[in-house]
């Protein structure tokens, strides 16, 4: 019997405990409940007022959301005075311009040779055999210039010369970098008098046409 009361004692206190700790809980809730009614009036109430002044400042007939007024319409830019006419002008200017613009010179052409005058390759070759270095096209064009004025050859003239002194196998051509120089070769000086007359009858043949 001594056992069953000591558990009888022990559940009756806790349940008492848990009622005491029940009844505070409620009581907690109980308190924010209400504070939050009150904040519930409150709010109530302030909607209320803010309802009374917004019909109090409304227009009747009006809309509660104020129309947003049409943009102005804004005025066309204006033409500036000569503008319809500044095509035509620019036109006219660019035909002046192309008249006035000199035309192109075309490529210098190797001048032809009078009778009994030395041929153009054979000009050549003969630099070539003179010099001691390798010459690029340049440099024989402007060597020519300078010993025979009189017969003025384009850098494109003399180049393909000098090509045609090494197809013949009178001149070598050899490459440093970028650049191509050619050097005589030994039996191009007698090559060059056999092909005198071949060259003169050529000349002439072209300049028939």
């Amino acid at each position: 019997m001594t056992d069953a009361n000591t558990l009888k004692s022990q559940y009756s206190a806790q349940v008492e405990a848990d009622l005491e700790r029940n009844a505070k809980e409620q009581e907690r809730i109980t308190a924010e409940v209400a504070a939050l009614q009150e904040q519930l009036r409150t709010l109530d109430h302030d909607r209320t007022l803010l309802v009374g002044m917004r019909e109090a400042l409304s227009v009747p007939g009006a809309s509660p959301v104020a129309e947003e007024t049409p943009a102005a319409a804004l005025p066309k830019a204006r033409k500036p005075k000569g503008e319809s006419a500044a095509p035509k002008q620019r036109a006219k200017k660019a035909a002046a311009d192309k008249k006035a613009a000199p035309a192109k010179k075309a490529p210098a052409a190797a001048q032809p040779r009078q009778a009994g005058t030395p041929t153009l390759r054979e000009l050549v070759l003969t630099l070539l055999t003179a010099s001691t270095e390798p010459r690029s096209a340049a440099e024989v064009t402007t060597t020519l210039g300078e010993s025979h004025p009189e017969r003025k050859a384009g850098g494109t003239v003399v180049r393909n010369t000098l090509e045609s002194l090494v197809a013949r196998g009178q001149a070598e051509r050899t490459k440093q970098n970028k650049s191509v120089f050619y050097t005589a070769l030994p039996a191009a000086a007698k090559d060059s008098a056999k092909d005198t007359s071949k060259d003169t009858a050529e000349e002439a043949a072209t300049a028939g046409a």
